[in-house]
């Protein structure tokens, strides 16, 4: 049976649904019955690279790179800018597409969240750096300071895309100059 309760959720075998604020079904992030569609920034300024300490799950408390779930009929680049903005404070460019990934956290032999991720390589266009919507914190990181055992909570899988994303803007910069 369904129905639809005055806290705006809908309920179907037991799962809350949560609609957007036109009544549009939303996508259930806890225990989903499809995976769900992300993005991803690897803003590269110079040798820094801007990361996100994470306000909610899944990794809440640990940095990462600012992004989000796409909304229905948005194209993955509106996505990353929207996402960026809306964490971050930052206007920024696409350049292009890091790594496509999935993102799989497991509670026993329940999928607890599935995301398909796309990382992209972004280039600030403006705004200024100040952390909101569910981003705890936002700041510079240097490229020593991800590749090591420092403070910053990373997962694996972060750096590994922060490091391709960190690698091809170097190629692109060395490319500009040489004025190909």
């Amino acid at each position: 049976m369904h129905s639809i309760d005055m806290q705006r959720e809908f309920r179907h075998v037991g799962l809350p649904f949560i609609f957007d604020d036109n009544w549009g079904c939303g996508m259930q992030r806890e225990f989903p019955l499809a995976p769900l569609v992300g993005v991803g920034a690897v803003v590269v300024d110079e040798d820094r690279v801007l990361l996100v300490r994470r306000g909610t799950e899944p990794l809440r408390g640990q940095w990462s790179l600012p992004g989000g779930l796409l909304e229905l009929g948005e194209a993955l680049a509106d996505g990353v800018i929207r996402e960026v903005r809306e964490e971050t404070g930052l206007t920024v460019e696409p350049l292009e597409l890091i790594e496509l990934l999935d993102r799989i956290h497991r509670e026993g032999e329940r999928v607890q969240y599935h995301y398909v991720i796309a990382d992209y390589l972004c280039r600030v266009a403006g705004g200024r750096l100040q952390a909101a919507s569910d981003a705890d914190a936002a700041r510079w990181v240097e490229r020593a300071e991800w590749n090591s055992h420092s403070a910053l909570r990373l997962d694996p899988v972060t750096v590994r895309v922060i490091e391709m994303g960190w690698q091809r803007a170097q190629e692109l910069d060395a490319e500009r100059r040489e004025g190909r």
